[in-house]
């Protein structure tokens, strides 16, 4: 919302009641005062809640400003969160964050940021729930921990910083060169998004989809293409399957260095995974692939 026109003193209407809601909200304005006309009262709830956030007093509302407001009105289950770049922040990450770790399950920081050690965490957390574990806080994950409430809420979580469990947290993101590609809009979300997923991990990641390379890729990079169907030329072919993927990637790999340029093709099942819908889908994909590249590099 950076383009977005201030909101300040006088000004009237819808916009100027979604910022008085969102300050009732947070208790710095009486519900009654809730007028759409921006008064005193809105201009000293507005300047206590920049001093809450660290930012400086102020009593207009500008893009920051509303961005701030939007972060700490989120609560748990308002919206999906999983690892992306840039990262998903807010309230509701808190909110998470402070439910995991009270469980066991720590985050490091309580910073509001889905970072990848907030998404390890999550992982663990689904897999000792039998939920799917694709480090995507949706319904089924909102609902496991709504269920467990007696057990995190109003407590401390550990503050101890842990390391990162899973291989993708590696040196390997910063040490091989790959190359992501799909050749139609699902299986390029997901080399897109498996490459946003690496640099959320490791912003020196040098795993990256071809959309975003600005030159051709050099002949030392590992091309992975991710397909919906078999083909028939000569590359080595991976049939997705989660439980054996490590080391049928590993298979092709060896298979494929003989070759320039070395290259592999993973087939998908189909562009939806347990019914989800296409997006969560193709970052479920984005998720497993990684992990498995990494496992094996």
């Amino acid at each position: 919302m950076a383009a977005m026109d201030s909101i300040k003193r006088g000004d009237t209407g819808a916009a100027v009641e979604d910022v008085q809601e969102r300050l009732a909200l947070l208790g710095l304005l009486a519900p009654e005062a809730v007028s759409g006309v921006f008064d005193e009262a809105t201009a000293k709830a507005l300047s206590a809640f920049c001093r809450a956030q660290d930012m400086p007093p102020c009593d207009e509302v500008t893009s920051k400003v509303w961005a701030a407001l939007v972060d700490a009105t989120y609560h748990m289950g308002d919206r999906t969160l999983y690892l992306r770049m840039p990262y998903l922040h807010g309230n509701d990450v808190l909110e998470l964050q402070r439910a995991l770790g009270a469980l066991g399950f720590a985050c490091g920081a309580d910073d509001g940021i889905f970072g990848a050690i907030t998404e390890m965490a999550l992982r663990k957390f689904q897999v000792n729930m039998g939920l799917p574990s694709d480090g995507i806080a949706g319904a089924y994950t909102f609902a496991a921990l709504r269920h467990l409430e007696h057990s995190w809420a109003g407590k401390e979580p550990p503050h101890a910083t842990r390391s990162l469990g899973f291989a993708r947290a590696a040196d390997v993101l910063e040490a091989h060169a790959l190359c992501l590609f799909g050749t139609d809009s699902f299986t390029r979300e997901v080399a897109q998004r498996m490459s946003n997923l690496a640099l959320a991990t490791n912003p020196a990641s040098r795993i990256v989809s071809a959309d975003a390379l600005s030159v051709a890729p050099d002949e030392d990079m590992l091309l992975v293409q991710i397909a919906l169907e078999p083909g028939e030329d000569a590359v080595p072919e991976v049939i997705y399957d989660e439980e054996t993927l490590p080391r049928r990637l590993s298979a092709a790999i060896q298979t494929a260095r003989a070759a320039k340029p070395l290259r592999v093709k993973v087939v998908l099942p189909g562009p939806s995974w347990m019914d989800a819908g296409e997006q969560r889908s193709a970052q479920h994909y984005a998720i497993t692939l990684l992990d498995g590249l990494c496992a094996v590099l």
